[in-house]
């Protein structure tokens, strides 16, 4: 009897990563650009009109816009709306709420995907709190993924950073992924687990690190457009993502302008092209 063989992990070349770090670079000006757009007033479907313009003029187009028919070209969540939600022209974003914004782009066949929860004006202590627990989870994830560690040692910082700092829910059904000539790809990457398990990492392995972490329970809602999930008792959630490219000395932040380097990761943007990262 044949064994199921368990789905390979894409390893990026030198060149291929280089070409990774253009689609990176692309969504990482696309979210610069969002961020600074937010404020009382602005309409969802204004800020995907901004990142459709934005991810187009950089000759590349948007990962997002009719995957599994998805209707635009970023995912836009307000204050519950953990992930997926629709932008709308009626969806208008006020004086203390906070959105979500994940954004995706193809380079030259190769992906990017990136989010970041952005502050609408004035926003209470908590909500600041629970953005910044987020963020911190992810570099805590990032910072995991080195050559000849475990898969399960990324979900492990973040979730071992998260439950040190409070009562929060970490969502469990949405999760990090793998990357590259697709923007989903094996092997899901969970923000919770023991450290120590699952593939041993290696240089030019590439991975979507997102927690989604709520003000409260952890249980998610789909509703009724199929796509937007929401937190079960409607307090507020926040998502952060990099994609980042396992190396020989530590990640590569793809999507991050800096490579990293200001959370602690020095950038290789001059290393690949001088051909030092095999």
């Amino acid at each position: 009897m044949w064994k199921k063989r368990k789905p390979a992990i894409q390893i990026k070349s030198r060149d291929e990563l280089a070409v990774m770090r253009e689609a990176g670079l692309v969504v990482g000006r696309t979210l610069q650009r969002l961020t600074e757009a937010v404020r009382p007033g602005i309409t969802t479907a204004d800020l995907d009109a901004i990142a459709e313009e934005s991810i187009r003029s950089q000759g590349a187009t948007p990962s997002f816009k009719g995957y599994h028919g998805f209707p635009a070209s970023i995912c836009t969540s307000i204050n519950e709306e953990i992930v997926h939600g629709i932008p709308s022209p009626g969806k208008v974003l006020h004086e203390g709420d906070i959105i979500s914004i994940d954004c995706g782009a193809i380079f030259d066949g190769w992906h990017g995907d990136s989010a970041v929860t952005v502050p609408v004006g004035e926003i209470t202590p908590e909500l600041r709190r629970l953005i910044e627990v987020c963020e911190e989870s992810m570099w805590r994830g990032i910072g995991a993924g080195v050559a000849e560690g475990r898969l399960s040692d990324i979900g492990n910082a973040v979730e071992t950073y998260v439950r040190a700092e409070g009562d929060y829910g970490i969502v469990e059904e949405y999760v990090g992924h793998g990357i590259g000539t697709e923007m989903h790809m094996d092997p899901p990457v969970p923000n919770y687990g023991e450290a120590g398990y699952g593939p041993s990492l290696v240089p030019g392995m590439c991975f979507a690190v997102e927690p989604m972490i709520n003000l409260g329970t952890a249980a998610t809602l789909l509703l009724d457009d199929e796509w937007t999930v929401i937190t079960d008792d409607r307090r507020s959630s926040a998502h952060f993502e990099h994609t980042f490219a396992v190396t020989e000395d530590g990640p590569w932040v793809l999507t991050a302008l800096d490579g990293g380097a200001a959370h602690g990761y020095r950038s290789r943007d001059e290393r690949i092209k001088d051909g030092a990262q095999s």
